[in-house]
């Protein structure tokens, strides 16, 4: 097992701050996070509209939970890393099943952004990146009900966007 995977047992002790202020380091987001391909995908919505439920498609993809409900960010120099918050580390709300405790990671550089929106997504796209605490990362805008949003994931991390 990697270093810095805990197994289903484990667990991580990672405080951050509630909000980010300016000139912040670190901030806590209401969001889903998994690590596919070393690369940190975090996925952000409404509460209910797929994030947990997008989560365990990825997972089912060879994808690693983060971080379920409560993301930790915090800029490093060497770019933005998240983590899990602390009382949720490796617990993963699964609709119809309950809350399950699943290997996970405990830091992890994060990538791509997913904003989740239950409508369709344009065509044709602008590239486009999401800033968090000064850093730009790359954006997806996506529908989780889609049965092409994992491969999207996939694609977008790593296929080059043509204009």
């Amino acid at each position: 097992m990697r270093r810095d995977v805990v197994g289903a047992s484990g667990n991580a002790a990672l405080p951050g701050a509630l909000h980010a202020a300016p000139g912040a380091v670190r901030v806590r987001l209401h969001a889903s996070c998994v690590q596919l391909g070393g690369v940190g995908v975090v996925l952000l919505g409404v509460s209910g509209v797929g994030k947990s439920d997008l989560a365990v498609r990825l997972i089912d993809a060879g994808a690693l939970l983060v971080a379920d409900d409560q993301l930790h960010v915090e800029a490093t120099a060497a770019g933005l890393l998240g983590r899990p918050d602390d009382t949720l580390a490796g617990l993963l709300e699964v609709r119809g099943l309950g809350i399950l405790r699943l290997p996970y990671c405990r830091v992890s550089p994060l990538g791509l952004v997913v904003e989740l929106e239950r409508r369709p997504a344009p065509r044709l796209p602008e590239p486009s990146t999401y800033t968090l605490l000064g850093s730009a990362l790359r954006h997806l805008r996506l529908d989780p009900l889609q049965a092409s949003a994992v491969a999207k994931i996939r694609l977008a991390l790593t296929a080059e966007q043509v204009v």
